[in-house]
């Protein structure tokens, strides 16, 4: 007999999988026989009841409530796959002293005006950033060089929002032509943080995109900036209202959102390994959007395996500031590229 997996609860082995089939079309529920609209028209009636229970406060207006990772990466960062894992699992070290004083308020830019916030240090941001070492392996530097002379360390200057740290003469990354370099790169090796200032980065908010105060790590193996979000009390999500009972048979759960370009959207579904003609599913409204995954179950034996399998689709109109709900929980997805 084929177990059925929840998508919550006990932990569960999660593989990232290809995109839905070439020429899958989002469906909004209902439609002629036989069509993905008829198979799924489940969807569609779950999804407004998502819809309409959606009440999420004054915060989602008023406040800053941010909808993607607070780790954001300013532009391409020239990732090998050795620094990307890296970068997904948070191992850093730092060549630098990590300012621990916080600075002045700063403020969110949104679209529609500001909003002053208190904002943590840029040691606090940092282990936040930090997720601890990677495991050991041959190799890898044992630890961080640091300033080998009285003085020779970073320079703290007043910037003009808040502290700026540069490298001094001896505060920099295994180079090269330094004779730790000579070992080879591997999976092991942490990013190098060398430098840090305060400055902002574009996020996903409940207001839209806006410009929030963020400590930006220089980081020798990459080619951007690694930004860390400065807010020290961003608001909470809204509690999410479900819709009661289960799920429509053969609807999955999105996870989170990996794009959205205007009106083209990027999400994630949780599938079984044994699920196929897996498509994504759309209900469109002024304020919210709604969505999920459909899939054709398998029968008989299968392994107990959680897929997240990324799925597009394109709106009728750009998103905007609408969220995207979840059809299962009634969660708002993060952002999560």
């Amino acid at each position: 007999m084929r177990r059925v997996l929840a998508l919550l609860g006990l932990p569960l082995l999660v593989v990232a999988a290809g995109c839905a089939p070439a020429g899958s079309e989002p469906s909004t529920g209902g439609g002629p026989a036989g069509s993905a609209d008829q198979r799924f028209a489940g969807f569609g009636q779950r999804a407004d009841e998502v819809a309409g229970a959606w009440r999420p406060g004054a915060a989602w207006t008023g406040g800053y409530l941010p909808l993607q990772e607070p780790t954001v990466l300013l532009g391409d960062p020239g990732f090998s796959a050795d620094t990307e894992q890296a970068f997904r699992n948070g191992w850093y070290r730092e060549q630098i002293e990590v300012p621990t004083a916080r600075p002045a308020d700063g403020a969110i830019r949104f679209p529609d005006g500001t909003l002053t916030v208190k904002l943590l240090s840029a040691a606090e941001a940092y282990r936040q950033l930090d997720q601890g070492d990677p495991p050991p392996c041959e190799g890898r530097p044992r630890g961080p060089g640091r300033p080998a002379k009285p003085g020779s360390g970073p320079v703290v200057e007043p910037g003009p929002d808040g502290p700026t740290v540069g490298e001094g003469p001896y505060g920099h990354s295994v180079g090269p032509n330094d004779p730790a370099s000579s070992a080879p790169s591997s999976a092991c090796v942490p990013l190098t943080v060398t430098a840090v200032t305060l400055g902002t980065a574009p996020v996903r908010t409940s207001r839209g995109e806006a410009q929030v105060p963020a400590w930006l790590f220089t980081v020798d193996e990459l080619t951007t900036k690694v930004a860390r979000l400065a807010v020290a009390d961003p608001a909470a999500p809204p509690d999410p209202v479900a819709p009661t009972g289960r799920a429509p048979d053969g609807v999955v759960s999105a996870q989170d959102l990996r794009s959205v370009d205007g009106a083209k959207l990027t999400w994630r579904v949780g599938v079984g390994a044994c699920d196929t003609g897996i498509t994504p599913l759309v209900q469109e409204r002024d304020d919210v959007v709604v969505v999920g995954g459909g899939v054709v179950r398998g029968t008989g034996m299968c392994v107990d395996l959680l897929k997240l399998e990324p799925v597009t689709a394109t709106l009728k109109a750009p998103l905007g500031n609408r969220p995207v709900l979840d059809v299962v929980t009634g969660v708002p997805l993060v952002l999560r590229p």
